[in-house]
């Protein structure tokens, strides 16, 4: 639609975007700067709630890579990313952040993008004056209660008033955070209005691990370790992550869980497991090497004592006992069974899974509308014309490190545009 045919006197708005979080800040004001007569309906007091909490209210905007490899990070969205990603790179997004008043900061190592005040705040300020400054027009405590078809266009009810449209965006994210508000209102919008939703579950969200050994390591954290989740059934490997990991009093938290947390079923969860290496560096046959010549060059030493700097000795001990080798046994006493008991333990011991946290400790939801019923180029739903979605209530989900919110600024800019 061109910036002519936003010009309706039919409908109340040409353009009525549901959810003012970060896809619906950048959608509403694209459509605005289109020449659309433009409304937000946000159920929350404040705008971009979910942005204000976000990465321990610093907000990491995105990461500091190509639009490609953004895109190659989501499991069920690498070619669907493609156009939104490529119309609004991170570069573009650190440029428009950096233009409406908030300079940004690359945290050394990680990659990660952050607004160079550490206030997520200003992020969410920065947005909210652009869409104002566009014309968006905003209701915020404003929650509505129901979507519905119209001739040529579509009407939202909330509990006081009626509102009508010529396009409608639905950006009402998952069910993540709910605590934010996002209870999933808009997947049943959207399959009432006939599209089908993939299975949700919550994804970035700590992983529940009920082995007392496990959870005594609380507070320690491990940088160099590869995660791996598989099913218990058939050892299948599911993903893997080499993200750091930490110890809690629940099980595991940290980047690497979190990052995988994706693949355990809500309703099943004990049907995979997780697999550490804690020594990635070595293969198993260096390993072995290596705790064969402890024989030698620490014969008197105990077991507990492994020289190796990067795993803490209360880990070690525990990985041990877990074993069932007494953590008191000299080095020069260990059998050759037992030294592939320690490379067990060390490279692939399995960590049943009970859980996770759910969504109330979720970053983002796994699942949600069903790509193949998208217009990847404009958002647009293939099913109902004027329909668009964009942001987490599309079945797109990323690891941490920025990767969803590029997500959701991206394909919420791409459908304002359309739409308007």
């Amino acid at each position: 639609m061109n910036s002519t045919e936003c010009l309706s006197t039919e409908f109340d708005w040409d353009v009525i975007v549901v959810g003012g979080g970060a896809a619906g800040l950048m959608a509403s004001t694209a459509a605005s700067e289109h020449g659309c007569k433009t409304l937000v309906l946000e159920k929350n007091r404040k705008v971009g709630v979910k942005i204000l909490i976000s990465g321990g209210t610093r907000c990491n905007i995105t990461h500091d890579c190509a639009a490609a490899e953004i895109a190659q990070e989501f499991p069920t969205g690498q070619k669907f990313l493609r156009a939104a990603l490529g119309a609004l790179t991170p570069q573009m997004m650190v440029d428009l952040i950096e233009l409406w008043g908030v300079p940004t900061v690359l945290e050394p190592n990680t990659g990660k993008i952050f607004p160079a005040s550490d206030r997520a705040i200003d992020v969410r300020d920065a947005l909210y004056r652009r869409s104002l400054a566009a014309g968006v027009q905003w209701r915020t405590a404003c929650g509505v209660t129901s979507v519905d078809r119209i001739p040529g266009g579509f009407r939202c009810r909330t509990t006081d008033e009626s509102f009508t449209c010529r396009s409608l965006i639905l950006t009402t994210g998952g069910k993540s955070y709910s605590g934010c508000g996002t209870t999933g209102d808009g997947y049943l919008w959207a399959q009432t209005l006939g599209h089908t939703i993939t299975q949700t579950r919550p994804a970035l969200t700590p992983v529940l691990i009920h082995l007392p050994w496990v959870q005594a390591l609380q507070g320690i954290a491990l940088d160099r370790i590869e995660i791996a989740i598989q099913e218990v059934a058939t050892f299948r490997e599911l993903g893997r992550s080499n993200a750091p990991v930490l110890f809690t009093h629940f099980g595991l938290s940290g980047p690497g869980p979190m990052n995988l947390s994706r693949w355990i079923s809500e309703e099943n969860p004990k049907a995979t497991q997780f697999v550490i290496d804690y020594v990635p560096w070595w293969n198993p046959e260096q390993l072995r090497d290596f705790l064969g010549k402890q024989k030698q060059v620490a014969a008197q030493r105990t077991i507990g004592l492994l020289g190796v700097d990067e795993l803490p000795r209360r880990l070690v001990e525990s990985l041990w006992l877990a074993s069932e080798l007494p953590v008191d046994l000299k080095w020069a006493d260990v059998s050759k069974k037992q030294i592939g008991q320690l490379v067990t333990a060390l490279k692939k011991m399995p960590l049943p899974i009970h859980g996770t946290r759910g969504y109330p400790k979720a970053e983002v939801t796994a699942g949600g509308i069903a790509l193949d019923e998208v217009d990847h180029r404009t958002m647009e739903s293939k099913l109902i014309p004027g329909l668009y979605f964009a942001g987490e209530i599309l079945d797109l989900d990323g690891p941490i490190g920025g990767y969803n919110f590029q997500s959701a600024f991206s394909t919420g800019d791409l459908a304002g545009r359309n739409a308007g």
